[in-house]
């Protein structure tokens, strides 16, 4: 699991400072604090690391050794510019450093990705960032990412995208089974095809509908057929109206999405993981009505009439076109209404 560590502004107000590390409790293990500040951690469930003999880490600066002192157990901090500084993280991990804290202002990539290579299973290569972006893609370079962040966060917000952003591998969207009921034809509409970033497997694809409150899982298009190459980074998802669930359980209109959006791509046992939306594709097409009921109540969904598009079940995928009364598909469902793509749980929201 990736470290989370908070540094503390030292320059903020007393009331800010409390209220950051108030509410990094639970998510961040780590304050990153001034000796003056380790007062504002006590009592809290996290770990300090500062210059100051009473913190749980020993925080020092990579100036502050000697070039042959033992800095075992310690967090060390250096800024790395050049290929010299990636050699002196390497000296000071040799030397015994437990923790090496980097920062790159200039280059953000190509360093860390050859610390990342050189370091691996040697020492924990915390990048420190003070935006969300460097976050991300520190905990993403060379695919592999660093070890953990230091995030000097201006916000609780700041705090919860990140822990979202760790753990978005970890969600699972809990899936039942519904029956199909009937299927029929309808004339042309602007149909949309989200291709992502990524590359996705047989069973997996995005939960997409008609309702807010019930949406299938439509499968990635990954399978051979005799006219038409597997496109595994595309998603055939429905008419611009449609819901498709987005990371933090929000929902998005597939008409609102666009290159670079954040996109989750679940499989049939409900594991998700986070994508980014390449290119949509907006084009006239006919289209399948595909009405199912699940305990009494209907849920439905429009796709567009073609073999490629399938819906998923417990143990295989079906194309639309074939589907027929009492086949089996994988819907996930949530009670309430969506304000902007936020769920509230004591909306009543009719939807048919």
């Amino acid at each position: 699991m990736k470290e989370f560590w908070l540094r503390v502004d030292e320059g903020g107000t007393t009331e800010l400072k409390e209220r950051i590390l108030h509410s990094a409790e639970g998510f961040c293990s780590v304050a990153v604090l001034s000796p003056n500040d380790i007062r504002f951690a006590d009592g809290l469930n996290m770990k300090t690391a500062s210059a100051d003999s009473r913190s749980d880490i020993r925080l020092v600066q990579c100036d502050e050794f000697a070039s042959d002192e033992i800095v075992e157990a310690c967090a060390v901090e250096l800024i790395v510019k050049d290929a010299s500084d990636e050699a002196r993280v390497l000296e000071l991990i040799d030397r015994g450093a437990r923790y090496v804290i980097v920062k790159c202002p200039n280059w953000k990539v190509i360093p860390l990705e050859n610390l990342i290579a050189r370091t691996r299973n040697k020492a924990t290569l915390l990048a420190d960032v003070s935006e969300i972006s460097e976050a991300k893609l520190a905990l993403e370079v060379l695919e592999l990412g660093v070890d953990g962040i230091v995030l000097t966060a201006r916000s609780s917000d700041d705090i919860m995208e990140i822990d979202r952003f760790l753990h978005q591998e970890h969600n699972e969207v809990p899936l039942a089974i519904a029956r199909v009921v009937s299927k029929r034809s309808l004339g042309s509409g602007a149909r949309v095809c989200i291709d992502t970033c990524e590359l996705m497997c047989p069973g997996e694809g995005m939960l997409v509908g008609s309702q807010s409150s019930g949406l299938f899982l439509l499968e990635a298009e990954v399978h051979k057929n005799p006219h038409v190459e597997p496109r595994p980074f595309r998603v055939n998802a429905g008419p611009v109206s449609a819901y498709v669930l987005v990371p933090g359980f929000k929902t998005r209109y597939l008409s609102e999405l666009k290159a670079g959006d954040d996109v989750l791509i679940v499989n049939r046992s409900g594991k998700s993981r986070q994508g980014h939306v390449g290119r949509i594709k907006i084009e006239r097409r006919p289209m399948f009505l595909v009405e199912t009921e699940l305990d009494g109540r209907s849920y439905s969904l429009i796709v567009q009439n073609a073999e490629t598009v399938r819906l998923v079940s417990a143990s295989d995928s079906k194309p639309v076109t074939d589907l027929a009364s009492g086949d089996e598909t994988l819907i996930f469902m949530q009670e309430g209404g969506r304000h902007f793509g936020t769920l509230v749980t004591d909306e009543t929201v009719i939807e048919r």
